[in-house]
């Protein structure tokens, strides 16, 4: 598992004296106000980066990155995605994983048969969609507890119910 998760990504500069708007990928865009240190992913490392957080507003992130003082430094930062290591990220609830853990995982029916391995979650709804490479090609379903009974991260491994998926999942054309 990776040690750092991503959280969000810079989208812009935000007026005159360095301020960044950050598009959050965390599950409370408020947690910003309290991660002080962020990192930047530099190829297989990570460096820390100062943060403070001013505003969280119409489901954005406002705030000022250490080493940015003006437009053109956050400029520089544009697409950069921001993490936050796992000593500072929220606790689970129980049934509760990140999804960076998520992806990977093979989807194994009943029979053990694998069905296809985990590539992305969607979040555009109420209900998260999972998104699988399979043999037949990329499936989707939703993340539903009656059709992934059992998620175990540690193994790698999504438990699914055959027949449930069948009802609800869509191959891509």
């Amino acid at each position: 598992m990776n040690e750092y998760l991503l959280i969000g990504e810079v989208l812009r500069p935000q007026g005159v004296r360095g301020e960044a708007k950050i598009r959050p990928y965390a599950a409370n865009p408020e947690d910003f106000r309290r991660w002080t240190t962020l990192y930047l992913q530099n190829g297989t490392s990570y460096a820390p980066m100062g943060c403070a957080c001013s505003r969280v507003h119409d489901g954005f992130v406002y705030a000022t990155l250490e080493g940015c003082a003006n437009p053109d430094d956050v400029e520089k930062l544009r697409g950069r995605k921001l993490f936050i290591d796992r000593a500072h990220a929220n606790a689970l609830e129980e049934d509760e994983v990140y999804i960076c853990d998520l992806i990977g995982c093979e989807a194994v029916d009943e029979a053990g048969a694998v069905v296809g391995t985990l590539t992305e979650v969607l979040q555009h709804g109420p209900v998260d969609v999972y998104v699988f490479r399979t043999s037949r090609g990329v499936m989707m379903a939703p993340a539903l507890k009656a059709v992934f009974p059992r998620v175990d991260v540690a193994a790698r491994r999504i438990d699914v119910c055959a027949e449930k998926l069948q009802e609800v999942a869509v191959l891509e054309d």
